[in-house]
């Protein structure tokens, strides 16, 4: 057991209805969009996830304080009622093994924790034309189960696969007891696409019926923030761990 769980608030992991978790990738897209849904409906730090394959960088919190590399989970609750535990960090292990096993004890958490699905957010390289939003199921059963409720379930992207932790915790989750799903956003992949993060959280709000509270300023004063929270792209990672040469990161 390598993963050290600090709870900083002990009730904030109860009766969660829905995991989002997204690091930085294409866009930052996924990342971008848990950082825009937590300021808009206010909300509170949960518990931080640290692991030793995390870059030892530690950083000072807003509070002046020096924290430990860590990702951390929100609790966001919604006005239809809806709890929602958003998971994210300024970054991932480098070497795949560490990916893995961070993944693997943090899906045994959640699911201990009583959590029973999952959805990962992430950006989709694409053409500026393409502004679309969809999900990519991980299970038969629960790909049927959203397309009834009229969910763009895609079957074909994305067509070169995906690598990363984001990928291994949706592909992950179902043998831990979650459904999950991987939800995209198109972008052109320039860094803090806000428009593609916004148009990922309205897809999910009308979705999953979550009743969000979307923020509103898209002014580039929240685009320069939000590029300033987003680390540089490690490229040099990403080709020592793409094993199919049409993969990208999330």
């Amino acid at each position: 057991m390598t993963l050290l769980v600090d709870v900083l608030n002990e009730k904030s992991l109860s009766d969660v209805d829905l995991v989002l978790f997204a690091l930085p990738g294409v866009g930052d897209v996924g990342k971008n969009a848990i950082g825009l849904l937590n300021e808009a409906n206010q909300a509170t730090p949960a518990v931080r996830f640290i692991h030793p394959g995390l870059a030892p960088l530690a950083r000072l919190d807003e509070d002046g304080l020096l924290s430990p590399p860590h990702i951390i989970a929100h609790r966001v609750e919604t006005a239809n009622g809806t709890v929602i535990l958003t998971i994210t960090g300024r970054g991932q292990p480098s070497d795949s093994s560490q990916q893995h096993d961070f993944t693997t004890e943090l899906l045994k958490h959640l699911s201990d924790q009583g959590m029973t699905e999952l959805v990962v957010l992430a950006g989709l390289m694409s053409p500026p034309e393409v502004k679309e939003a969809f999900v990519v199921a991980t299970s038969t059963t629960h790909r049927v189960n959203l397309e009834e409720k009229g969910i763009d379930v895609r079957r074909d992207q994305p067509s070169g696969g995906a690598i990363g932790m984001s990928a291994l915790m949706a592909s992950l989750a179902p043998l831990f007891g979650l459904n999950s799903v991987c939800a995209m956003a198109t972008t052109v992949g320039a860094s803090g696409d806000v428009h593609a993060s916004l148009r990922l959280l309205e897809f999910i709000s009308n979705g999953w019926n979550l009743d969000l509270q979307l923020p509103e300023n898209t002014t580039s004063t929240l685009m320069a923030k939000l590029n300033e929270l987003a680390p540089s792209a490690n490229t040099d990672h990403v080709r020592e761990l793409m094993e199919e040469p049409d993969a990208f990161y999330i």
